[in-house]
């Protein structure tokens, strides 16, 4: 899926070779390894200072920054949160990528799924850290891109929610035959979770194996 060589970003990354393949990613390592930037730039949110990263054969300098995002979504830990409601909030990535609009029983059937059960005309300024972070998770999953790139995901959840959240976000990425690479710090998550572990240390990447 991702083919990466001897890439370098800043003096945050060195990466002589690796592969990111379909499925489960999980990326682990110490705060300012570089994971974080790892995603930017496969989502060509920032470019390589040198080297290569392709997507599907062909080199991400080659794409459409427009047409890549709408396969590979990435989900920040703070994801952008806009003004009004959470009807407004599940539509405005389907605005911006020229789309029709998910239907209310659609929306209403993601929340729901993302354990955020309130009505669509709920303002987003009455929710806590964690219900914003859920609505996140669930506008990113309603727009169906092929890979997702997610940064912490459930850092603002407690224990058991992170939990049943990941557990959706993978489910439902297996079910739609999607792949997800996924920034966390939980080892327990990477344990659960992962087809592949790759972890970093000091801007480089190793890939450290697989769940059974």
């Amino acid at each position: 899926m991702f083919e990466i060589q001897n890439l370098k970003y800043e003096e945050v990354l060195d990466i002589p070779q690796l592969s990111i393949g379909e499925g489960i990613t999980v990326i682990v390592g110490a705060s300012g390894s570089g994971k974080t930037t790892l995603l930017r730039l496969l989502n060509k949110s920032i470019s390589p200072t040198a080297g290569s990263i392709q997507y599907k054969g062909t080199e991400l300098s080659q794409l459409s920054s427009v047409k890549l995002r709408r396969e590979v979504l990435m989900l920040s830990q703070q994801p952008a949160i806009f003004k009004g409601d959470l009807r407004h909030n599940l539509e405005i990535g389907f605005k911006f990528q020229q789309r029709p609009l998910p239907t209310e029983a659609e929306m209403l059937d993601m929340l729901e799924r993302v354990h955020l059960n309130k009505a669509l005309d709920t303002p987003v300024d009455r929710l806590s850290g964690g219900e914003k972070q859920r609505l996140a998770i669930g506008r990113v999953f309603l727009l169906k891109p092929e890979v997702y790139l997610l940064d912490e995901p459930s850092s603002a959840l407690d224990d058991a929610t992170e939990e049943s959240v990941i557990s959706l976000v993978v489910e439902q990425a297996r079910k739609g035959g999607q792949s997800i690479v996924m920034v966390t710090h939980s080892k327990a998550v990477a344990a659960q979770f992962a087809d592949e572990i790759i972890e970093f240390d000091a801007g480089r990447a190793q890939v450290r194996g697989a769940t059974s």
